[in-house]
């Protein structure tokens, strides 16, 4: 038993000595591995594709914008080229083309895409108007002494032919009462010419959208109406290519996920994104100090009534002979 002892002591000993020498985990680094694994878990999103979006410089695109500063498109998995344009029929024809996939346009446009088959869907309000915030604005020259809609009855209107100009003007014209009749356009396609021949009061009316008859008025134009009390009229879209949202439903479906974050963004707090209007070429200089950003809508989709009074237009002015369908053109099972 004497010798027994001495042995048990050292066997002892040496199981100490081993789990002394045996590495512990500390807390920080336990906590540290814990958090890498989060963050790889939530880097692991799925790449969904490349989309391709055809941006004209209007104060409509600045969630897209917004969502590609705050890096959403990427953290939804989606890949997206924003390409600008100078004007509508370039946008048109890169998505006629398939250079593009998607672009902000109207309903007015995305029937006549469909008019002999379905190209084009829309899947999302992009700006529409509210109290305060008009998207649309039919104004008076300073020189004209014109200040309500009674006093453009026979008025020759500067607008841009055939467009949803053309439509939102004799829609609130006819919302204060005035006849076919009593509603005269003149085709002045150039915005930068309607403004001119406003200030010179070479024409005595024109319809602009916003911001540029925010700087239209403070250069002594009138603002005689708008469309912030006929939501219905002036508002504009997001929409894709059919073949894009068949093709690739789930980049659609990421690309909105990221615009509808990127909206409660910018509604929460517009000023975060004065930079991106300039240097997005969004809103004139003169106004990046005073301009008031709109609030955009959340995720919806134009309603069959809005539609239907848009293709009844285009019929009245022969540039629509057949109907067009709503179930077809326009798809709400994208949204977030």
């Amino acid at each position: 038993m004497k010798i027994a002892r001495p042995m048990f002591l050292l066997v002892l000993a040496s199981s100490l000595l081993l789990a002394a020498c045996t590495p512990a985990v500390p807390v920080e680094e336990a906590a540290e591995t814990e958090a890498v694994s989060e963050v790889q878990t939530e880097a692991a999103v799925e790449d969904v594709g490349t989309l391709k979006i055809a941006v004209l410089p209007i104060i409509d695109t600045l969630p897209m914008y917004a969502a590609e500063a705050e890096g959403l498109f990427a953290k939804h998995g989606v890949t997206v080229e924003l390409i600008p344009v100078a004007s509508a029929p370039e946008r048109d024809q890169l998505l006629a083309a398939g250079q593009a996939d998607g672009t902000i346009n109207e309903t007015l446009a995305v029937m006549l895409f469909n008019k002999d088959a379905i190209q084009m869907q829309a899947v999302r309000y992009a700006l529409r108007p509210v109290e305060g915030y008009g998207h649309f604005f039919i104004l008076a020259s300073g020189k004209s002494g014109i200040t309500d809609a009674q006093g453009l009855k026979g008025v020759e209107i500067g607008v841009s032919q055939g467009t949803v100009i053309e439509y939102v003007t004799e829609r609130l014209l006819q919302a204060e009462g005035l006849s076919a009749d009593e509603i005269k356009t003149i085709a002045v396609p150039k915005i930068p010419d309607r403004m001119a021949l406003l200030g010179s009061g070479e024409l005595a009316a024109g319809v602009l959208p916003d911001p540029l008859a925010s700087l239209a008025i403070s250069q002594g134009a009138v603002n005689v109406l708008d469309d912030s009390l006929h939501p219905e009229y002036g508002f504009s879209i997001y929409s894709f290519r059919k073949d894009t949202v068949d093709t690739n439903p789930e980049a659609v479906k990421a690309f909105l996920a990221a615009i509808e974050e990127a909206v409660n963004l910018i509604n929460s707090d517009p000023t975060k994104y004065t930079s991106l209007l300039s240097d997005k070429g969004l809103v004139p200089p003169p106004l990046l100090e005073t301009f008031k950003v709109p609030p955009f809508p959340t995720g919806d989709v134009p309603t069959e009534e809005e539609w239907n009074d848009a293709l009844s237009w285009m019929k009245d002015k022969g540039m629509m002979t057949v109907d067009v369908s709503y179930a077809d053109s326009v798809n709400p099972a994208l949204l977030p």
